[in-house]
């Protein structure tokens, strides 16, 4: 078994064979606190298209003292639908009943995401797993395509889940971030004016059944995740942060659960590279700090309130205090390019511009990431897409702390530009 310890250096847990060859992509981290266990997933593809992605692969580590010990990798053939390629894992853990859902979609072998685009045909299946023993078995894979989309599929040109973890509410609702291209009619048999919107799919029930709230719009959103935080006086929101081509992030709320989210904005401290990448976020109680300071003992920030939740933050007490709950957030932080991971914190995740700077994870080549919380230890982790030459070369996981990420307000990084 591989041994990892935090805050050591980054442990390659999926390495590419060659730049032409088996390659492996689209990191999904979910960590379960009463196994103290990782479960770390990604896509097997033969090469590093899209098209060419074959099944999902698992990888168990368990946590040691301030160490993870990682077993062997592990090809998951049950998530699998006969003549279909798998992609976008996103698992969810259900603390009362400790079952592990495994959601992600299952696409015709050869069949594109720009041909569903264009012809607005989809043909994406939506699938899951369950396992109730910390992912070490898995049962039979379950379609939901007709159950959670039903007659509505005739808009949607295609979707998908996450990718990245899901999340369980305080309320006990279990949330799989998705989005789909929406269209809303058709010219001469065409689609006309295929957008992605995020959206959320949700059980109230412990996951026997799922359903979908509305689209998150007008504005154009797409790959996303999302975290319940609470203001000062304990309200619970729900907190989106979504992928565009805007060339910068789009942040959401909801004070429903998810089932309907108010106009997304665009925030200028969140940058997007060309053509945009995924990111992740979670929420965290933060460490007990003095309310007049920031974490390194500099005056706190001026904040400004988002217009989307003037009315909700009216009503909370001490407007301009770190919150209940904070929020971390991982992403290329270069404008231009996939490159320079950071981990950027926000302690007041109602209000905008209140992102930190960004503290670099791993300097160079790097894509997609899942952040997971290890709330007992007071560690992070982080399941992410890196190399030397591009960012297609390995999926990393690192293990971090708190101090860690607050030292950026300390030290200058790699530029952003």
């Amino acid at each position: 078994m591989e041994e990892v310890s935090a805050c050591s250096l980054n442990s390659t847990l999926f390495q590419q064979e060659h730049q032409k060859g088996t390659t492996y992509r689209i990191p999904a981290l979910l960590y379960i606190p009463p196994s103290h266990t990782f479960l770390a997933f990604a896509e097997k593809r033969s090469s590093s298209k899209d098209v060419d992605a074959l099944h999902l692969v698992l990888r168990r580590g368990v946590m040691k003292g301030h160490s993870v010990e990682w077993g062997p990798l592990q090809p998951l053939m049950e998530a699998t639908l006969p003549g279909h390629r798998t992609m976008n894992p996103c698992p969810v853990w259900e603390q009362s009943t400790s079952r592990v859902f495994l959601f992600f979609i299952c696409v015709p072998d050869r069949v594109t995401e720009h041909w569903q685009i264009r012809s607005g045909k989809n043909a994406a299946r939506l699938c899951f797993l369950c396992s109730q023993d910390a992912g070490c078995s898995w049962g039979e894979v379950k379609d939901l395509t007709e159950e959670v989309i039903g007659s509505e599929v005739k808009h949607w040109a295609t979707f998908a889940v996450g990718p990245g973890h899901g999340i369980q509410l305080q309320s006990g609702r279990l949330i799989i971030p998705t989005y789909a291209y929406y269209f809303s009619r058709r010219f001469l048999c065409f689609p006309c004016s295929v957008k992605p919107h995020s959206l959320m799919i949700y059980s109230d029930d412990l996951g026997v059944t799922w359903h979908h709230g509305k689209l998150i719009g007008p504005q154009v959103t797409g790959e996303c995740q999302v975290a319940e935080v609470t203001g000062t006086s304990g309200n619970l929101v729900l907190y989106c942060n979504a992928r565009t081509p805007n060339r910068f992030r789009a942040e959401s709320f909801s004070t429903d659960y998810g089932d309907c989210f108010q106009k997304p904005t665009l925030n200028t401290q969140l940058c997007e590279p060309r053509y945009g990448c995924q990111g992740s976020t979670v929420s965290f109680q933060p460490l007990k700090m003095p309310y007049s300071q920031d974490p390194i003992g500099k005056a706190a920030p001026t904040t400004q309130k988002s217009p989307l939740l003037d009315s909700f933050l009216e009503r909370e007490e001490g407007v301009g205090r770190p919150s209940g709950t904070w929020l971390l957030y991982s992403h290329p932080t270069s404008k231009k390019r996939r490159i320079n991971l950071g981990i950027y914190y926000n302690r007041n995740p109602l209000e905008v511009t209140c992102w930190s700077r960004p503290w670099i994870l791993h300097c160079g080549p790097c894509g997609y990431s899942d952040l997971a919380v290890v709330e007992e230890q007071g560690l992070f982790a982080c399941l992410f897409e890196c190399g030397q030459e591009h960012e297609c070369e390995q999926i990393a996981f690192r293990l971090f702390s708190v101090q860690e990420v607050l030292s950026c307000e300390d030290c200058t990084g790699p530029s952003r530009d």
